[in-house]
């Protein structure tokens, strides 16, 4: 639970931002810590397991309760079965709490945020993305000056009664006032120009024939109306698809569905590519005309004049680069699906992972606190928190590598536990033997040895040469 409170106050301040000036009711700030609470289990309980292990045998060792269980016949193994039964059934339980309860806490949670954010919007800007308010979507690349009122690069898009996007304001520097309008927020514009897309009357007129209107100016003022925008339901439970909602079920027909969209996609692209590369035609008029198929580009070129070589080589250079255009596009699509699926595929192997953890963690904890013979909250605490950090960060550079490609999902996420597992194994049998994490005697007395060794040369040589 104490664990849990600092974990809750660091929640706190992370989210202070969604909280500032909303002039939210205490129920809802509630409900926002106790929706948020279950997504920190996978943080608290392998701590709290660990620091629990290590200061329940470190104060037995320190108490000689467990020599005096040696003396009677009760070896360290007897000793940790009950609580190697207690781990296990902690194990399911974690299980099961990762596939229910956590996906519904991130279902309430994330519909929770979604309803703070249109509450006061003006202080829900983010830099750099497009943010939906009213009628219009803001995107600015910077927010400074008092209560971040003052805006740097300015871009709005505006839509009309039939949610189409015909006008596009961009301004050098913008100004965010509340005051004056109370149902809505005023915005004042600064070095901008705006432009309009006038829709033709005539029905046969294409699109890219539409005329556009561009007006410069110095100040611009837009009153944006936020009058239903405020009007807030936090009960409303409308986002229902994100991937961190799903239990493993529900994420294997998930990475199943995305896995044959993905190749499907990939199987177009390589369609379409091909046939624009013009090969498959080539192949085709080949087959009719018996055309010869020039393999040296050079003797290609030296059937026609000059001229004609320049523009041959130069619509083939303009095609190579409007091809590699394309690849280096399509690229970061596939990176962004792959990293999609990926996302959750780790999400589905951490929910067992994070079942896993307590019991390899109890194995790592009360040998150690049986070796350093400490209780209480001093040096156990140390040990902990050492061993829970290199165990944290270690896992997120691994799920870091998964996310990238450069390792399976599946390595990325168990890493953690195929390292701490052999580290426990290896405590337990020191334990066991009643010896220290590691035989510093047997490190040193070689190293000893050979510098007495050379001491002794030393001696020798100078002995000689006298």
């Amino acid at each position: 639970m104490i664990l849990m409170c600092i974990f809750i106050i660091q929640a706190i301040w992370i989210y202070i931002d969604e909280f500032a000036g909303k002039e939210l009711d205490i129920e809802v700030i509630l409900k926002f810590l106790v929706y948020n609470t279950p997504r920190l289990v996978p943080l608290v309980l392998p701590l709290t397991v660990l620091l629990a292990s290590i200061m329940t045998f470190g104060n037995f060792s320190e108490q000689y309760e467990l020599a005096a269980m040696k003396s009677a016949g009760i070896s360290l193994h007897r000793a940790m079965r009950s609580l190697v039964i207690v781990n296990l059934l902690l194990s399911l339980g974690t299980f099961y709490f990762a596939n229910n309860v956590i996906p519904y806490s991130e279902f309430k949670i994330y519909n929770l945020r979604k309803n703070l954010a249109k509450l006061k919007p003006a202080l829900a800007i983010t830099e750099g993305v497009f943010n939906d308010m009213g009628q219009s979507n803001i995107k600015v690349k910077r927010k400074y000056g008092e209560n971040n009122r003052f805006l740097e690069d300015v871009i709005i898009h505006k839509k009309n009664s039939k949610q189409i996007n015909n006008i596009v304001i961009k301004a050098d520097r913008g100004e965010l006032r509340g005051e004056e309008f109370d149902q809505g927020l005023q915005l004042i514009l600064f070095d901008g120009y705006r432009y309009e897309e006038i829709k033709s009357k005539k029905k046969t007129q294409r699109k890219e024939d539409y005329p556009h209107a561009r007006v410069a100016f110095e100040k611009y003022t837009m009153n944006i109306d936020l009058s239903e925008f405020n009007q807030v339901d936090f009960s409303e439970e409308k986002f229902k698809n994100t991937y961190k909602m799903q239990n493993t079920s529900q994420l294997d027909l998930s990475i199943d569905s995305l896995e044959i969209k993905y190749a499907k996609e990939i199987a177009g692209f390589t369609n379409n590519f091909y046939s624009r590369t013009g090969i498959n035609n080539i192949n085709k008029q080949s087959k009719k005309r018996q055309i010869d198929r020039y393999t040296n580009f050079i003797d290609y070129l030296s059937n026609y004049d000059s001229n004609v070589q320049l523009k041959i080589a130069s619509q083939a250079q303009n095609t190579i680069k409007n091809q590699k255009k394309t690849l280096t596009s399509q690229k970061n699509t596939f990176f962004y699906r792959e990293k999609v699926i990926a996302l959750h595929s780790l999400l589905f192997h951490d929910k067992y992972a994070l079942g896993f953890i307590p019991l390899i963690l109890f194995f790592v904890g009360a040998p150690l606190g049986a070796i350093i013979r400490k209780g209480g909250f001093g040096l156990p605490v140390v040990f902990a928190l050492g061993i829970f950090l290199s165990y944290h960060f270690f896992g997120q550079f691994s799920k870091n590598w998964a996310e990238d490609g450069s390792v399976s999902t599946f390595f990325g996420t168990w890493l953690p536990s195929f390292i701490l597992l052999p580290f426990g194994i290896y405590l337990t049998l020191r334990a066991t033997a009643d010896k220290n994490i590691v035989n510093l005697d047997s490190i040193l007395d070689p190293i000893r040895s050979l510098i007495q060794k050379g001491i002794g040369a030393i001696k020798t040589n100078k002995k000689t040469v006298s």
